[in-house]
């Protein structure tokens, strides 16, 4: 599929696996969750627009490529998107952060907006949407949905792990979105669970149950 992404690299899929234990902890779920995120931010960045711009080395003045234009904005669907944000922040420190708080109805399973605040401009900043897990679909096409209404026109997705279904569907909705992955798993159960997956990406970073 154009736009979509499978980021295969050997130390994002040896990460990934180490997530999946279900022996694996709250911290070095947390901890490896930044990295996988960092190292995926590095491969979904590689097309960040770049300036020359004037630097005075110890040797001499030189004209030397910097990022250019408004800063990139990164925005979390709560609540275990959070878990991405400081992995693609320790590449880019100057990144604006907003946030897209969704629920699920327990009757229809679609998913309702309880929570939007973007970064300023936002149409002329590149936004970066993460999610640990893209399962049916329903709150990223959502969560793209909303960033779009309020004016946002460059956007990438990142999901650590993915369901067919749920790419198929992100990607159908949303043509234009970048969309990038660190595995593809086979199916979602009955429950909308990934398989194999690793659980509840929320309650792994923070702790609940």
């Amino acid at each position: 599929m154009e736009n979509v992404t499978i980021l295969d690299h050997p130390l994002i899929q040896h990460k990934i696996s180490i997530l999946r234990n279900k022996a694996t902890g709250t911290n070095e779920f947390r901890s490896l969750t930044d990295e996988i995120a960092m190292l995926m931010g590095y491969e979904a960045l590689r097309d960040l627009p770049l300036e020359d711009a004037e630097v005075e080395t110890p040797i001499e003045t030189c004209m030397t490529p910097m990022l250019s234009g408004k800063k990139l904005a990164v925005v979390p669907i709560l609540r275990a998107g959070l878990g991405m944000v400081n992995g693609i922040l320790a590449l880019v420190p100057s990144a604006k952060v907003g946030h897209i708080g969704l629920y699920r109805d327990e009757v229809t399973h679609q998913p309702h907006e309880y929570y939007c605040k973007l970064p300023s401009p936002i149409e002329l900043r590149t936004i970066v949407v993460t999610d640990p897990m893209l399962a049916t679909g329903g709150s990223a096409v959502e969560a793209v949905d909303f960033i779009k209404q309020h004016g946002g026109r460059t956007i990438k997705f990142m999901a650590i792990i993915a369901a067919p279904e749920g790419l198929k569907r992100l990607h159908e909705a949303h043509p234009d979105v970048q969309i990038y992955v660190g595995h593809v798993d086979r199916c979602l159960n009955e429950n909308a669970y990934i398989c194999p997956g690793l659980g509840d990406a929320g309650d792994r970073i923070f702790g609940t149950k």
